[in-house]
């Protein structure tokens, strides 16, 4: 009897995706797990596991859009032993026979995303006696955290109980691979240098590409913003010779101890945590005709990636210190450009970072993203005159913007949320001290 093979879960708010390509050819034999196909989703893209061995036949063809739940295929069962079908350059080749019924541990931590994984293989737990809490049964970096903190566990592998339970573990997600240069040019010839100059224009000097799936989402996600919340943006300026002179004198110390560069964007995320505590508005939503409050800071920082913006969240930020919370915004960043990062990690955010003055951006009006109320636009540092104690001294300053819902951030809240991180950032004992 053939198996229907079914569009899973793919994460918070996706509904559908597009049949991006097919590894294995209609017709040809498939392993079970298997990745027979690429799906393209608004947020990220997905490799598709066969759900059992046999022979592949195709429903939908490449670039069919495809709703969650949706037959794409079916597979005719033909017996133990079937070999994988050839997949094409660049991706890996299946070895596992159709009659493993039990995946081996590696298989298990490769469905994990690669931040649950590391903490999992640093600690040396069985991610199997761990209580999973994420959509669809996937364990969760939150879900191995809190298994660790229990047990007071320190990396010596020390184990508990495994949970008594008689049904089986629900079906995780496929795992989740972001299209990167990267991965889309690895087999081809690179883009030439002017690649405008190698366009074909019509007679009329144009030339029509469709949009991106990511691309459409992002449009369509700020033009939301624009259309239902009251945004205004408010600025202040920030002299950031304290914190300049304490990178230099304690930067190579702090990369020795703690193996990552000691960078602006920690003292901003520190800032911002403890500012959100006194302004809790503006770390809340609008649902209906509720303000729904967070207790965490699900901190989002925003990434330019070839396909888009990208927003990575660093989960209870509010817990991190700051050699975490710079090796976690240099880990998500690099997994976000490379397609490493999973869909769990970019969904969640209730607050978010975004730095326009990597690009030499002095001044700008981020926009919100939905639901959150707040968003908070760093720019370049540039040396200007200020006058210090009634003499004028040449001070690196930044110019910072917070755009807010004015439905549920007043103005006087906005602007004393700017002012605190001002203070923080002006006297980083404050930080260290959290006063």
């Amino acid at each position: 009897m053939a198996i229907d093979v079914v569009v899973p879960p793919l994460g918070e708010s996706i509904t559908q995706a597009i049949l991006l390509k097919w590894h294995v050819a209609d017709g040809a034999t498939a392993a079970n797990e298997q990745n027979i196909c690429e799906l393209e989703t608004d947020k990220a893209n997905a490799d598709m596991p066969a759900p059992a061995a046999g022979v592949l036949r195709h429903v939908k063809k490449e670039g069919d859009t495809v709703q969650v739940g949706e037959v794409i295929a079916r597979i005719d069962p033909v017996g133990a032993g079937v070999q994988p079908a050839p997949v094409k350059s660049g991706a890996a080749t299946a070895s596992v026979p159709a009659s493993a019924s039990v995946a081996s541990g590696a298989a298990k931590l490769e469905e994990l995303s690669p931040a649950t994984r590391r903490i999992v293989e640093e600690n040396k737990v069985d991610p199997d006696l761990i209580p999973a809490t994420g959509r669809g049964g996937r364990l969760t970096k939150e879900d191995v955290q809190t298994y660790l903190d229990k047990r007071g566990q320190t990396g010596n592998g020390e184990r508990a109980p495994a949970p008594e339970t008689t049904s089986a573990p629900p079906i995780s997600p496929p795992p989740i691979r972001h299209e990167t240069p990267a991965s889309v040019t690895s087999s081809s010839k690179p883009a030439p240098a002017n690649a405008a100059a190698t366009m074909t224009f019509d007679q009329y000097g144009e030339r029509r590409t469709p949009m991106s799936k990511i691309r459409k989402r992002i449009a369509e996600t700020l033009v939301k913003a624009q259309q239902t919340a009251a945004i205004l943006t408010t600025f202040n300026e920030v002299d950031l010779q304290a914190v300049s002179e304490l990178r230099s004198r304690y930067k190579e110390r702090f990369q020795e101890v703690h193996g990552v560069g000691l960078g602006f964007m920690s003292f901003f995320a520190k800032a911002v945590v403890m500012s959100l505590k006194e302004f809790p508005h503006v770390n809340a939503f609008i649902d209906g005709e509720n303000i729904v409050y967070h207790q965490h800071v699900h901190l989002g920082i925003a990434v330019s990636t070839e396909r888009g913006l990208a927003v990575p969240v660093l989960k209870n930020a509010q817990n991190l210190s700051f050699a975490r919370i710079e090796s976690e915004i240099k880990r998500v960043a690099t997994a976000v450009r490379d397609g490493k990062l999973g869909l769990e990690e970019l969904s969640g955010g209730t607050f978010t970072i975004t730095n326009g003055g990597v690009f030499g951006s002095l001044l700008s009006t981020p926009i919100l993203l939905p639901p959150q109320s707040g968003i908070l636009g760093m720019h370049t540092i540039q040396k200007r005159p200020m006058v210090i104690n009634d003499k004028i001294e040449v001070r690196p300053m930044m110019y910072i913007a917070l755009s807010y819902d004015h439905r549920i951030v007043d103005g006087k809240e906005a602007i004393g949320f700017l002012v605190r991180i001002k203070q923080l950032l002006e006297d980083p004992a404050r930080l260290m001290l959290e006063i």
